[in-house]
């Protein structure tokens, strides 16, 4: 796998959602791996695979929030999107506060979400020295 090729991390315990996510963004030419437990995606990330995270704030054990507090311990930054079914103003400042490079509330419009993940790629590849195509 070529580090130049960028993957779309999801993260979250509701199957269906990674399901549908994954089709989405598999139709918009884009890599997908998804988690249904943020360890999951803590053990299997390489920090030299290009790419962005869409994690849901809500999940058993470590929770979204959680996991982007381990990733600044560990000094992983890979842009982010949070996804929820149940925001409030002060859960989207911390997301924010965090890191995440936006927050978008279920049900969110796949246009938003796609152009959100372009975004997230850009930053990542231009992070990493990656010239755009």
């Amino acid at each position: 796998m070529s580090n130049e090729e960028s993957t779309v991390f999801i993260v979250d315990d509701d199957v269906a959602v990674c399901k549908s996510l994954r089709m989405l963004i598999e139709e918009a030419g884009l890599r997908v791996k998804t988690y249904h437990r943020a360890q999951e995606f803590l053990d299997d990330y390489d920090v030299s695979q290009a790419g962005c995270l869409i994690v849901d704030i809500r999940m058993p054990g470590m929770n979204g929030l959680e996991l982007q507090v381990e990733l600044g311990k560990r000094k992983i930054y890979i842009p982010t999107i949070v996804i929820t079914g149940h925001a409030d103003v002060p859960i989207a400042v911390q997301a924010v506060k965090g890191g995440a490079m936006n927050f978008l509330e279920k049900p969110f419009s796949n246009k938003i979400l796609l152009n959100n993940i372009h975004k997230a790629l850009a930053i990542d590849a231009t992070a990493r020295g990656i010239k755009s195509e």
